[in-house]
């Protein structure tokens, strides 16, 4: 994953500069430039929009004393949208607003939960230890020593 990660990083830029020099000599670099800075604008605006529902769902799903762990996984990729339309380029803007368009933002989650391994961080007696989720016993609950106590002034 890590590998993918950084060709992706090493090649984005590549692409990006070849693509914009591609449009720039067909429309010319003032259009080119305009072009940029109105997606960026576009962005913007799409992002305060997308960023406030997300928000107030949040805040809904909170006050149903529920984790809005959905909400905070489409927080996360707005964030993550709105620096890639902020990022001059065509291919970065269309990453972005794949990440700010409900439908495709929910889909892309959906498959990258699909593929995620998660597991559980405890901290016990002996530090911090990780276990999967969902396993049926908890490390603390092992080391658990019962007896009394009594306070003294």
């Amino acid at each position: 994953m890590f590998r993918g990660f950084f060709w992706a990083l090493l090649l984005m830029p590549i692409i990006e500069i070849a693509l914009l020099i591609q449009v720039g000599s067909a429309i010319g670099v003032i259009w080119t430039l305009l072009l940029i800075l109105l997606t960026a604008a576009l962005g913007t605006a799409l992002l305060r929009a997308q960023g406030l529902s997300v928000l107030l769902r949040s805040q809904q799903t909170l006050g149903a004393g529920q984790l809005p762990a959905a909400e905070i996984a489409e927080g996360f990729a707005l964030a993550v949208g709105g620096a890639l339309l902020l990022t001059p380029g065509f291919v970065t803007d269309a990453f972005g607003f794949c990440l700010l368009i409900p439908l495709t933002r929910r889909w892309l989650l959906s498959a990258i939960g699909r593929r995620a391994r998660f597991s559980v961080q405890e901290s016990g007696a002996n530090g911090p230890s990780a276990r999967p989720a969902g396993s049926a016993r908890s490390r603390a609950s092992d080391e658990a020593i019962e007896g009394e106590f009594r306070r003294e002034e």
